[in-house]
């Protein structure tokens, strides 16, 4: 079974978004890939309610990971770890980006287009799928520690 991947991105991200949807739609790691917008540079849209969007849809089961873009990444990366059970954040190297999955259980890897080249982008997006956490790692108690400062209903 494949990943299912929320994209999410804003003006400033939607030329890596789109670009990182094509390659994901032709990886065999990957059964479906969702895009929650912005489809064009000309929307407007603000990122938060994008990064939210995008990340309600893991929180809710209807995605395995996903990949957010916004100029810097700062942006999506503090908006979906507003949403309860979700861990994303920016990485800009192949190290964080393997330690975001094993080190942190993290669903969501945020990338900043005006950080980083488009190869480098695609090229970390399409590690971030190599990794799969190891719930009986040393790390999983931290996880654990980190989801237990999450509100509960």
């Amino acid at each position: 079974m494949g990943f299912r991947v929320v994209l999410a991105a804003d003006n400033a991200g939607v030329q890596y978004k789109d670009a990182i949807k094509e390659m994901l739609s032709g990886d065999e790691r990957i059964d479906e890939v969702i895009d929650v917008g912005v489809g064009s540079a000309d929307d407007a849209e603000a990122y938060p309610h994008l990064a939210v969007a995008a990340a309600r849809k893991i929180a809710a089961g209807e995605a395995d990971r996903g990949v957010f873009v916004c100029g810097t990444g700062m942006g999506v990366a503090i908006s979906a770890n507003k949403v309860p059970g979700v861990r994303a954040s920016t990485a800009h190297d192949s190290f964080s980006v393997e330690r975001l999955v094993l080190s942190n259980n993290a669903q969501v890897l945020c990338l900043g287009e005006r950080v980083i080249g488009k190869q480098l982008a695609l090229r970390l997006a399409s590690e971030f799928f190599d990794y799969t956490f190891d719930p009986s790692s040393a790390s999983a108690e931290k996880v654990d520690a980190i989801c237990s400062y999450e509100p509960t209903n």
